[in-house]
């Protein structure tokens, strides 16, 4: 397994990543605590040592589960991603179903979230920590950045970035982040069924010495070639609410594509197949390491994206 350094953090990642959103939400069927900490280990075993969560993922299981899978010094072991801005406590967890939770970010929240994050995960430090799914009225707050700062600055975030949300969309949000914010990456959707706005995003993160993660390469398990447009998913699995649309032209580009799962796990950077994805330098470049931008620049934000 190689691994990747986040935009000159000196925070390591794996190429491979492991989202646990799949096992903690039940979306992706049920695990135990006990099965999902096995398929965690083994993954370190394989060098899958990046492990991204959140803690609204499983109302904070997807946390809990590292802190079980990975006690003590077995925390070295692994890279954490983690992400922060829902107020997921404030929803019935009986009522919320898919539905995204309301976004908080008044500083106190934020505070108290970091801290039980630190908590729930058994840990003193998170190495990549990233605004969930935001706005771009998110992105203008000032506050949220001088709280982020103020973690960076006391050690217990290493390096920063923005997670863009699951839809299609998020172009400016994602150009504004990686220009005029003082983070070092951002985690992207980018595939073959969904290369953009990903294409624009890689460009802007060469300019400006940023990383990027790239998040369901394979279109939730889409262009791995198992699928049919009469495949139907059983109940708890996400995939079941998306348009049969959506599953029929999977099936088409999979099958122009062949079998590419292989050569395309949930890489960090951009190691895409570039027949199937188009994207020139996908094979062959790795994320820039131009330092980014200072934590202690005094530039104010733009009041409009790029």
């Amino acid at each position: 397994m190689q691994v990747r350094e986040i935009a000159n953090t000196g925070v390591q990642v794996s190429e491979v990543g492991f989202g646990v959103w799949k096992l903690a939400a039940g979306w992706w069927g049920d695990h135990s605590d006990e099965e999902a900490a096995a398929l965690l280990r083994r993954g370190v075993d394989l060098g899958v040592t990046f492990l991204d969560t959140a803690d609204t993922y499983g109302q904070g299981r997807g946390e809990t589960l590292l802190a079980h899978a990975f006690p003590g010094s077995a925390r070295d072991d692994i890279t954490i991603g983690a992400k922060f801005g829902y107020d997921w406590q404030s929803r019935n967890p009986a009522n919320a179903g898919q539905r995204e939770a309301p976004h908080r970010f008044d500083v106190p929240f934020l505070e108290a979230s970091l801290d039980a994050s630190l908590r729930r995960m058994g840990t003193d430090r998170i190495d990549f920590y990233q605004m969930h799914n935001p706005r771009m009225a998110h992105l203008l707050d000032d506050d949220v950045w001088s709280f982020v700062d103020r973690a960076y600055r006391a050690g217990k975030v290493r390096s920063v970035g923005v997670a863009l949300g699951p839809a299609i969309g998020w172009k400016e949000e994602g150009l504004y982040a990686l220009e005029s914010l003082p983070i070092h990456g951002v985690q992207m959707i980018y595939n073959a069924l969904e290369l953009d706005p990903g294409r624009a995003l890689i460009e802007a993160a060469e300019r400006n010495g940023k990383s990027l993660v790239v998040r369901v390469p394979h279109s939730s398990g889409m262009l791995e070639g198992r699928y049919t447009p009469d495949t139907v998913f059983p109940e708890g699995d996400h995939r079941r609410h998306r348009p049969r649309t959506w599953l029929s032209r999977a099936s088409r580009r999979s099958s122009s594509c062949g079998s590419w799962s292989a050569r395309t796990p949930a890489h960090w950077g951009r190691r895409l197949c570039s027949t199937c994805c188009g994207h020139p330098l996908s094979c062959r470049r790795s994320p820039t390491s131009t330092t980014p931008r200072s934590w202690k620049s005094s530039q104010e934000p733009r009041t409009s994206p790029r």
